[in-house]
Order: C-alpha cells, then sequence, then structure tokens
C-alpha cells in the first residue's frame, strides 16, 4: 500500500481477537493486523476476558495496522466490538470485573425468573433486547445478589467498546447501538429506561451518556504514540458487530436478510425503527438514528462441523470431512441433525432441544454425520430467516462468513433458503461496515450503501448462488417435519432432565 494512498482503519474487536484494517478510500488495496486473546472460564459458565488484555492487543493490532499502510494518510479510526459485555469500573477508571463476555452464563438464573414472571414481554417489547444470560441487565442482576460490596464499590458499568473508547480518546461515552444491546436502554424514546434501570439496581448517573453511531471524538496525544498516529486522529465511535456486518455485507435493504456463518451463524435484516418479534427471541440494536438491524442469533454454526471433526476420528479437519458429505445424497439418507451443542439465542418455540442425531442407523457413516450436521444447522438458519420474514419481507439473502468458502455450505444454504442468494465474500465484513459507517460520519459520503461499494466493490455486488430445483424441492419436505422432530427432541430432553434430577444419570467411574 503506498504512501499516496488515502485510507480508513476500521478496529473490531471481538470475543476471541482484535482485527484491524486499513481500507483504501478508492476501494484498491486493504491491510489486516489480527491479534488473539484468550477467553476465560474461571468457573463453568463463566466466560470473561482481561479489559486490559484486550486492550492491549488492541493497540498493537492498531499500530501493526498503521505500520503496514506505509504512511498512507489515515482520515479516521472507526470502531466495532462484540455486544453484550459489561465491566465493572471504580472513580479511577480502573477495572473491578472482568469483561463478562456474551458467552457468560452466570445469570441465566435471573434470566429464567424474568421469563417466568412474564416481565420478560414488555423488558423485550421496550429495550428490543430478549431476556436472555447474555445481556447486561441480567449480569447486573446477578451481581446485585451475589457481588453487593462490588456493587458499591463500582462507579460505572459500561461495555466492552466503552472502554475501548476511552482508553483511545479519554472519554467515557457510550453510543446508540452498543446501548440499545444492554436490555436497559428504551429503543423508542432513545434513553435510559429509568424502570428497568431499578431492577437493576443502577442509576443513570453510573451509565454513560449516549452518542449516535456517526458521533466522532479525537484520539488522544497518548493513544496516538502507541499506535502510530497523530493526535487528534479522528475516531468514529461506530457501533456493535452485528449491526456493522449486515452493513459489510451490504445486506441494508428491509427486503434483504444478511446471512452469517463462521463457527456461529446468525439472519439479521436492516429496517427504519425499532421491531421486536411476540415471541421474544430477536435482538433489535441500532446501525444509526433511522436504521435498525433486527434478527436472530444461533451459536451453533461451523463450530459443529469442528465438533464433528473432534470427535469422528483422525481425520477430522473440517475440509477433508465436508469433502466426504459432499459424497453423500440429500438428506444424509434419513439421518437428521438438531445441532445444539450450544443453547442457543434464538432458537424455534423459544427454547432449544438437546442436540441430537435422529434416525441413525449401522448403515451411516462418518459423511452421513457431517452432511447432517450442516444440513441441521442451515435448517435453523432458514427457520430464523422464516419467523423473520413475518414481521418484514425478506425476498432474498446475502450470504457471509468463513463457512461459505465451502461449496457444499454454500450449495445446501442456498437450497434450504430456496431464494436469490448472493455470496458477499467471507471475511472482514464487520470492519469494513466499520469502515463505511466511519466514512459516513465523517462527511466523505452521503450514502451508506455507496460507502461499502467504494471501499470493496466487489462485496457490493456478490457473487449468485445457483439453487438446484430438485434439491431445494427435497429440503422443502425435510423442513416441514421439522417442527415435529424438536418436539420429540423437546419431551426427550425433559425425560434426560427429569432423570438426571432423579439421580439417574450414570456414577462416574473410579
Amino acid at each position: 500500500m503506498g504512501p499516496e494512498r488515502r485510507v480508513i482503519v476500521g478496529v473490531d474487536v471481538g470475543t476471541r481477537a482484535v482485527r484491524a484494517v486499513a481500507f483504501a478510500l478508492d476501494g484498491t488495496a486493504r491491510h489486516v493486523a489480527t491479534r488473539e486473546y484468550p477467553l476465560l472460564e474461571p468457573i463453568p459458565g463463566w466466560q470473561v476476558q482481561d479489559p486490559d488484555v484486550l486492550m492491549a492487543a488492541t493497540v498493537a493490532a492498531m499500530s501493526a495496522c498503521v505500520a503496514g499502510t506505509c504512511g498512507a494518510e489515515v482520515v479516521a479510526v472507526a470502531l466495532s466490538s462484540a455486544r453484550y459485555g459489561l465491566i465493572g469500573l471504580d472513580a479511577a477508571m480502573t477495572p473491578v470485573t472482568p469483561l463478562l463476555t456474551r458467552h457468560d452464563r452466570r445469570s441465566s438464573e435471573a434470566a429464567r425468573e424474568l421469563r417466568l414472571s412474564g416481565q420478560s414481554r414488555e423488558l423485550h417489547r421496550l429495550t428490543g433486547t430478549p431476556v436472555h444470560p447474555m445481556n447486561p441487565l441480567c449480569k447486573l442482576l446477578w451481581f446485585a445478589r451475589h457481588e453487593p460490596r462490588l456493587c458499591t464499590a463500582t462507579r460505572w458499568w459500561i461495555g466492552l467498546k466503552d472502554y475501548v473508547v476511552h482508553r483511545l480518546t479519554g472519554m467515557l461515552v457510550t453510543e446508540l447501538s452498543s446501548a440499545s444491546g444492554t436490555g436497559m436502554f428504551d429503543v423508542h424514546r432513545r434513553l435510559w429506561s429509568s424502570a428497568v434501570l431499578d431492577l437493576a439496581g443502577v442509576s443513570e448517573s453510573q451509565l454513560p451518556p449516549v452518542l449516535p453511531t456517526t458521533a466522532v471524538l479525537r484520539l488522544s496525544a497518548m493513544a496516538g504514540r502507541a499506535v502510530g498516529l497523530p493526535s487528534g486522529t479522528p475516531v468514529v465511535v461506530g457501533a456493535g458487530d452485528g449491526p456493522l456486518r449486515s452493513l459489510g455485507a451490504a445486506a441494508t435493504d428491509p427486503t434483504v436478510g444478511g446471512l452469517t456463518l463462521g463457527a456461529t451463524g446468525a439472519l439479521r435484516t436492516v429496517v427504519e425503527a425499532p421491531l421486536t418479534d411476540p415471541a421474544e427471541t430477536f435482538s433489535c440494536g441500532a446501525l444509526t438514528d433511522d436504521a435498525w438491524v433486527v434478527g436472530g442469533a444461533l451459536s451453533n454454526g461451523g463450530n459443529v462441523v469442528r465438533w464433528a471433526g473432534g470427535v469422528l476420528g483422525d481425520d477430522g479437519a473440517a475440509p477433508a470431512l465436508l469433502d466426504l458429505a459432499e459424497r453423500i445424497a440429500p438428506g444424509s439418507d434419513g439421518l437428521v441433525m438438531l445441532p445444539y451443542l450450544r443453547a442457543d439465542e434464538a432458537p424455534p418455540q423459544g427454547c432449544a432441544p438437546p442436540g441430537a442425531f435422529l434416525g441413525l442407523r449401522s448403515e451411516h457413516s462418518r459423511g452421513h454425520l457431517v452432511r447432517a450436521a450442516v444440513e441441521g444447522v442451515c435448517l435453523q438458519l432458514a427457520g430464523v430467516r422464516d419467523r423473520l420474514a413475518a414481521l418484514t419481507p425478506i425476498r432474498s439473502v446475502r450470504l457471509t462468513g468463513g463457512a461459505f468458502g465451502s461449496p457444499l455450505w454454500r450449495e445446501v444454504m442456498a437450497a434450504v433458503l430456496d431464494c436469490p442468494v448472493r455470496v458477499a465474500g467471507v471475511a472482514e465484513h464487520v470492519t469494513l461496515g466499520a469502515a463505511a459507517l466511519g466514512l459516513f460520519a465523517t462527511g466523505q459520503t452521503c450514502d451508506l450503501r455507496k460507502a461499502v461499494a467504494q471501499l470493496d466493490p466487489g462485496v457490493a455486488r456478490g457473487e449468485p448462488v445457483a439453487v438446484d430445483p430438485a434439491l431445494a424441492a427435497a429440503y422443502r419436505g425435510l423442513r416441514t417435519r421439522l417442527p415435529a422432530l424438536l418436539t420429540v427432541a423437546g419431551r426427550l430432553g425433559e425425560i434426560l432432565d427429569e432423570a438426571a434430577g432423579a439421580g439417574l444419570s450414570a456414577p462416574a467411574r473410579p
């Protein structure tokens, strides 16, 4: 990347790594830097990280990215992060808790109680966030019950990106996208809900002020020296990773679904105002003031095939297993997998049955099991599309994520969806979305879609995926049977839970 180019740097602080990508403003080049960090589990079900380890990785990735541009002018830095995290700070802005990530499930009991009491429906309608252990409201309820002294010592409760913004700019603020994922923000009135804050046991003075996602701050002198940029470089506060992934896939029309599939999966679409579903499964978060991203995430995606690789034998690498699966007929000769290895955020019927292979016979091979896993994930994502289409019409879908580098994943997903499908590429969509929002926020374009096309013309076009009519017909038949299979599996899960509660699980071997 030559020094004559102007670039914008998109930074995404994710669950396991931070990526900093410098996009040339003319769409001709990019430079990527990544730094990884651990996801810690000090107690089963707790999924936490050290905020300062994440911040050090962020600075290192930004520094490497900037150095890789070979002196190009950085017009702005635009930020993204995983949503639903929670950090407590003391009055000196020092963390008094680790980052509780979206995967932390210590607040499962609090979430269950809110659902059983009937409060969850109004909370979801008000905040756009389902009552789930992932959301900060439930995490705060856990702290109030189990760590009252820590709550007393906590001056601020903030999210992951809020911490990154503070360390880069010296400003303690949040933005509309992150706030709308806390479960405490009234998305209709665009302010913190006093009723929900009372429930959580916090005051508005303990939460950061909420800025637009397009707000522009300035890089501090200290942070500038650390990352190799001039003090005062514009920093666009940005949005959460889910909304920005939709933007980066150019899925910004209410009739277009953006489907991403990596280790996990999600399907979302963009609407003009906050929208919630009666089943309380979909999240609705802001991209900008007048663009809201609604949809559901699945905790089970490509990780299901990786799991299969770990238990099915020595040649368990995903590409080799997918090669085996490609040789199996659609429908896996009657074998169906319900791929609920981890509890989902937006399962059908409001709760997920246990994972299961149904119809298993001696003639089924490893290839059958892997193909059934691929088909099972695609069927669940198609179910999210169907439920989302009941709220807003979705006529086409854009595919993103590393899994769609595989012909099998593309073929099965397109056939199960049975609608016009395009692949918008396999990487960098969150950082591309952040960079596009940065161009818009700094006044270098007046249209978000044009911003995406300017930075990456290929993503804006997308590659069409042909839908095989015979394959689509076969999967339609399977989809009609899926509700009954889910019911059976759900009942089986209840029986297993009852057996475990009665002490009938097998004793551990000495």
